[in-house]
């Protein structure tokens, strides 16, 4: 359900009532009863038709329905601002529903938004969903790839300061990036993909001029280790025209060396519409593609697109 006072509950009440979902899929919500009927009350949304309290349950729903996980307080939640309770809430229910994916209750996990700050006021000192299913899950070795029918985009590194990317940058985890975008591409495409790998400095650090060599010592060897592979990678190329139409028509994926430089040409192009996945985990994992968007949260003005395209693809890949 995501942070209880943002929009992620009103979207979820949305995909319990799309018809076109539940012809692919039976949506349940982990999250907190008292709270949505607020929220369905407050944006003249249908109410709950059916809740369970078991998470053992699960298996034998035929019908779309919340696991209920929580009695949230009404003074307890404001809509739109930020609090522990929200936090430590909404950590709660994406570590129930990891669980459920683990114990084969579900077959895909899809996140609403959650508020960063919530979860470190509750004490949960992850940056975001991405390391919250990484470490839960104990994969080795992940990372987010944001797709839509206009771009796709891999990052290697995500929610950090920009003094903090060069240091963030090796040849292993650019490799890695590569690998891990490769194979989710071919099983999304059904073909190999074209991949382009950004380089990280203005012009691709113009041979050494910008920057400190990063392109030279450390993205530069990843992308020959990865053609050594088998793997079709071009690059690094200059960020500022990666993503000209000439180049985005013949490429698969892009993989971005930080959160802005693949997120701003992805949001102008597919705001709404890009699905959020977290690659090499156990377990399939996708999101919206925006945040908790506390002015307009318990409004009844949120957009459910970018949840049904993350639901939708989760099916896709449980069938894939």
């Amino acid at each position: 359900m995501g942070d209880p006072a943002g929009v992620g509950p009103e979207l979820c009440l949305r995909a319990l009532a799309e018809e076109s979902l539940h012809e692919i899929c039976t949506p349940i919500v982990f999250g907190d009863a008292a709270t949505l009927r607020r929220v369905a009350d407050a944006c003249d949304l249908p109410q709950l038709r059916r809740i369970i309290e078991d998470p053992a349950r699960i298996p034998e729903i035929d019908e779309p329905c919340l696991l209920n996980l929580s009695d949230l307080e009404e003074d307890e939640i404001n809509p739109g601002t930020v609090s522990a309770t929200c936090g430590r809430a909404a950590y709660h229910f994406i570590e129930t529903a990891i669980l459920a994916a683990q114990a084969g209750r579900v077959d895909a996990v899809c996140t609403a938004p959650i508020n960063k700050q919530a979860l470190h006021e509750a004490g949960v000192n992850y940056p975001g969903h991405t390391e919250i299913f990484t470490d839960l899950t104990g994969s080795e070795r992940s990372c987010m790839l944001m797709t839509s029918d206009a771009l796709t985009c891999s990052f290697v590194t995500m929610h950090i300061g920009y003094r903090q990317v060069p240091a963030a940058l090796t040849r292993e985890r650019i490799l890695d990036v590569i690998e891990l975008t490769a194979h989710a591409m071919q099983r999304l495409r059904g073909h190999e993909p074209r991949m382009v790998v950004c380089g990280l400095n203005p012009h691709a650090g113009e041979h050494g001029l910008f920057g400190d060599h990063e392109e030279e010592q450390i993205i530069e060897p990843a992308i020959e280790e990865a053609r050594s592979r088998g793997f079709t990678v071009a690059g690094p190329i200059p960020p500022d025209t990666a993503f000209l139409p000439q180049r985005r028509e013949k490429t698969d994926a892009y993989i971005c060396m930080y959160h802005d430089q693949g997120l701003i040409p992805l949001k102008m192009l597919a705001f709404d519409s890009a699905v959020n996945v977290t690659l090499g985990l156990p377990i399939i994992r996708t999101s919206v593609d925006h945040g908790t968007a506390f002015d307009i949260a318990w409004q009844g003005k949120a957009n459910p697109n970018s949840l049904y395209e993350a639901m939708r693809m989760a099916v896709r890949l449980a069938r894939a």
